[in-house]
């Protein structure tokens, strides 16, 4: 009892700490991005489901428009989840207590570190395929078959933060069909009332997709249809090393250790984080053969992937938790602190710290110095930003197909003098001004070409927080 409380007096501390952090630090240009999404709630979006709307809506109504607001439920959503796995480790296994472990290693990743400060469709997503983890734990625990229910909102829930959680549906499927127990529930009508609830919560962007085009499926899906195996090896490798960072290299190794001796288990909750495991991990890696694989995808390994570490020999466990939980919140600790007050000699341009977060109100200051009749970005996060920080007398327009997808109310007239801002320096500008700087105090981020533009015709005015 006392290694309990002492354990959620530590992911008490945590939770302050990170809260802290989203109170501190600039909005990302993709968190700036998804703010306005939740000035206009909608029920599907270009992008993604709606979940992170609902979630940095639901933030700025309790704490207001500024970056804890949108960044509120990250930290509280990684503490309730770092429970909820805790509690489905103590159940999983009978007779193998691993919830603390597994939650404590699951804190200390890298990915979790910063996942739980920055707000993106991953932070909702990660936290209800938890809790549709710890929910199987409890159907394996209690044998009662209603918890299948509370597996169906779970993944409706994911499904409603990310398109990824079908693969936690897949997984589930293939765990129930490959055991003979497991066969016999899918004789029952428990699990197929979970897919139709699922489906139910679900629905809503279903429906927004079909009067839309099916334009956020056909994007996502569109990732599939590329195909470059020449690079196949380098991909590989890049996820590899982003995974071995990320995980942290102790808990990196105690992860893939954990996974490859899942293989001699034999018990329901073992084999269902096997499969929770393998499933995402094959496509994964099928979609190394064609493109690169983003490193936020992978986050939904890390819940099973912990739960396996933590069921090493309790020798070996023994031996190297305690080093690779320090290493782990050592990493974690100095890139928060990398971030806040950039100790470390790294230049500013290849600093992902500051490539995120520095500079954006000095870049707004200097793009609207001249009082333009207009600004325009021509990608989506520097557009974001811009409306964040540009002052409400200068509009600012959105450029590209994924503006149209808002009911927002569109402005300009024709032939009105403004500016557009790109990085692309091989865009061609018939009437280009001097660069400008995105910098960390007196350091440079990034260089912006400018010029004016002419508007043909209204475009969307991105609203402001």
């Amino acid at each position: 009892m006392r290694g309990a409380l002492a354990a959620l007096a530590a992911l008490a501390a945590l939770t302050v700490l990170r809260l802290f952090l989203a109170a501190w630090l600039p909005l990302t240009p993709d968190e700036s991005y998804y703010a306005l999404w939740a000035t206009h709630l909608q029920t599907g979006y270009y992008d993604h489901p709606p979940m992170v709307a609902l979630w940095i809506k639901a933030g700025t109504l309790l704490c207001g428009p500024g970056p804890l607001g949108v960044r509120l439920l990250g930290p509280l959503s990684a503490a309730l989840g770092s429970v909820l796995l805790w509690d489905a480790g103590e159940r999983l296994i009978p007779g193998r207590r691993v919830g603390l472990s597994a939650a404590l290693l699951l804190n200390a990743t890298l990915m979790v570190g910063a996942g739980a400060i920055i707000m993106t469709p991953d932070t909702p997503l990660l936290f209800f395929w938890i809790a549709g983890l710890a929910a199987l734990a409890r159907l394996l625990q209690s044998q009662n078959p209603r918890w299948w229910l509370a597996v169906g909102l779970a993944a409706g829930c994911m499904l409603f933060s990310k398109y990824t959680a079908a693969l936690f549906i897949a997984a589930v499927f293939f765990w129930l069909l490959a055991a003979r127990q497991g066969r016999a529930q899918l004789r029952t009508p428990w699990p197929w009332a979970a897919i139709v609830l699922a489906v139910a919560l679900f629905a809503p962007d279903i429906a927004w997709n079909a009067a839309h085009g099916w334009v956020s499926y056909l994007k996502q899906g569109g990732r599939v249809m590329q195909f470059d195996p020449a690079r196949a090896a380098q991909f590989f490798g890049e996820l590899v090393g982003s995974q071995f960072g990320l995980f942290t290299p102790g808990i990196f190794i105690l992860a893939g250790v954990g996974l490859w001796r899942l293989r001699h288990e034999t018990t329901p909750g073992a084999r269902l984080l096997l499969w929770l495991t393998l499933v995402p991990g094959a496509v994964f890696l099928e979609h190394v053969i064609s493109n690169r694989v983003e490193s936020n995808w992978v986050a939904i390994l890390y819940p099973s992937a912990c739960l396996a570490a933590a069921l090493l020999p309790m020798d070996m466990l023994a031996r190297w938790r305690r080093p690779a939980l320090a290493l782990g919140f050592g990493m974690t600790g100095l890139v928060y602190l990398q971030a806040v007050a950039a100790p470390l000699p790294v230049p500013a341009r290849l600093d992902t710290s500051a490539l995120q977060l520095a500079g954006w109100p000095g870049l707004a200051r200097a793009a609207s110095a001249s009082h333009p009749a207009f600004i325009m970005a021509d990608d989506y996060g520097t557009a974001a930003e811009l409306a964040r920080y540009v002052s409400p007398n200068v509009p600012v327009l959105g450029e590209g197909k994924r503006w149209r997808y808002f009911d927002w109310s569109k402005t300009g007239h024709k032939g009105e003098l403004g500016l557009l801002i790109t990085r692309n320096g091989a865009r061609a500008c018939p009437d280009p001004l001097p660069d400008i700087i995105r910098a960390r105090g007196v350091e440079p981020v990034m260089r912006y070409h400018l010029c004016h533009i002419h508007l043909k015709k209204p475009m969307v005015r991105l609203p402001r927080p």
